[in-house]
């Protein structure tokens, strides 16, 4: 969505558009940054990932190289056995996927298409059906543009980049039209899900991205492979897409993609600086369901007193748990040796949080819930840190659902766009009204995005009336 810049000149006297003597503009000073603690309890998250896998594409995320770029098919009959991982998937299961073109020089414009293929290694068919997907470029479909940092988004049309975009398509269980419903495989065949485009030839500088989200079941074992490669050439020099038998061409005799990306820190080590390394393998984890409550035997969440909150941790990551000690980051069960030991950030995982809460004073209250991106810390001192003026970073953008009964009791069922630089508090997503003794059910919902640095806090705060 592109928000049109306003136009000021027509609001301006004359004598500020058109100066009456020339002078040298004096340098505008950068605002002096300060930072602010948040003093109040930040909890772990109840509940934990559940157990659909998550065939995680994202290494290397700019591809210069025609290549593997995860391949769970078996290495025998394979040129590069060490490109292949040999874990077949079967069930529920999330393919994400989000890369990078970038024209290597001026002269090689060429179109480099993002490929899926799954694959039946058993006797019988098949029956993979396709559940919500969606994929779209940084241009034309999503560029990433300045957006405030809320924005009603009750239609989906606000978006900043193409995981933004994608991630609000699979919340509100969208397919999109050009990725099928369904596929059937015969015994020993394989069949293409994706066969994308990632355009530079127009765009300056000639760089563009993809990203991908789709959930899968299927009633058999499927082997899967993400690539990259180049358009093919038809006889009057056109492009035209790579077909099945090219895609399988690249995969059985391939090399991975390059160039790869830098390698992350063992996870043994423990000083020093922290490289945390691009994700491709398969994860454990799509979802993570939580109910927030007092305690594990509580079915309400008591608010805070007024004039106080407390905050969740959300996708908590080494060196950065806010003091929980809690690493939510997906295990990664098959991976490439130089890529992410655990999925850190949880991109294209879905946060499903409910919020019982409960007002157990003698006055009526007044409660908000935000979610916020404080500095990333692993202990924390006097609570969380935040920026004055934020940084200039983007570290979260998306879409969040929220579900409540307002004020007059009415079931309602929000959209927010969200847009949060380093170190940013937020606001509210909702602001409710208990009435002594009241109890509100808050519902919270979101599809971690990709271009988001994690970690986040969910926040409860009592306000004083």
């Amino acid at each position: 969505m592109f928000l049109p810049k306003k136009r000021l000149y027509s609001l301006l006297p004359l004598f500020l558009i058109f100066p009456l003597a020339q002078t040298t503009p004096m340098p505008t000073p950068a605002p002096v940054q300060q930072e602010v603690v948040q003093p109040g309890e930040v909890r772990a998250l109840p509940g934990k990932l559940d157990n659909v896998l998550v065939f995680n594409s994202n290494s290397p995320e700019l591809v210069q190289k025609e290549g593997i770029l995860l391949s769970t098919f078996p290495a025998v009959g394979k040129s590069v056995p060490t490109a292949h991982l040999n874990f077949p998937v079967t069930g529920r299961f999330d393919i994400f996927a989000h890369h990078i073109a970038k024209a290597t020089s001026p002269d090689d414009l060429r179109t480099l298409y993002l490929g899926v293929i799954l694959h039946n290694p058993n006797s019988k068919p098949v029956t993979v059906d396709v559940l919500q997907a969606a994929s779209y470029l940084s241009q034309p479909d999503a560029p990433f543009i300045e957006l405030p940092s809320y924005v009603e988004n009750p239609l989906g049309t606000v978006y900043s980049g193409p995981g933004s975009r994608v991630m609000d398509d699979v919340l509100r269980g969208k397919r999109q039209a050009d990725i099928p419903s369904k596929l059937i495989i015969p015994p020993g065949t394989s069949q293409l899900l994706m066969n994308h485009p990632i355009p530079v030839k127009t765009l300056t500088p000639p760089l563009n991205g993809r990203s991908a989200l789709i959930r899968l079941r299927s009633d058999r074992s499927v082997y899967i492979a993400s690539l990259g490669m180049y358009a093919r050439q038809n006889p009057d020099g056109s492009e035209r897409a790579p077909n099945l038998q090219e895609w399988q061409g690249l995969l059985d005799n391939g090399d991975l993609a390059s160039p790869r990306d830098r390698a992350p820190t063992p996870p043994q080590q423990t000083t020093g600086s922290m490289i945390y390394g691009r994700v491709a393998g398969v994860a454990l984890g799509s979802q993570w369901q939580a109910q927030l409550t007092d305690n594990s035997k509580s079915k309400v969440l008591t608010i805070p007193q007024p004039g106080q909150a407390f905050s969740y941790a959300l996708s908590t990551i080494p060196r950065g748990s806010l003091g929980t000690n809690q690493i939510q980051s997906a295990p990664i069960l098959a991976r490439y040796p130089d890529t992410a030991y655990l999925a850190h950030g949880n991109y294209g995982i879905q946060y499903s949080l409910s919020l019982p809460l409960a007002n157990n004073t003698s006055k009526s209250q007044t409660v908000t819930l935000a979610i916020q991106t404080p500095l990333k810390q692993d202990k924390l001192k006097d609570g969380l840190v935040f920026l004055q003026p934020p940084a200039s970073q983007t570290f979260f953008r998306g879409t969040v659902q929220v579900s409540y009964r307002d004020n007059r009791g009415l079931l309602s069922k929000r959209y927010v766009h969200l847009v949060q630089k380093r170190g940013q508090q937020g606001e509210p997503l909702v602001k409710l009204d208990l009435s002594a003794g009241d109890r509100k059910l808050v519902q919270v919902d979101f599809l971690y995005p990709p271009d988001a640095s994690p970690p986040q806090v969910l926040t409860v705060k009592t306000i004083n009336n």
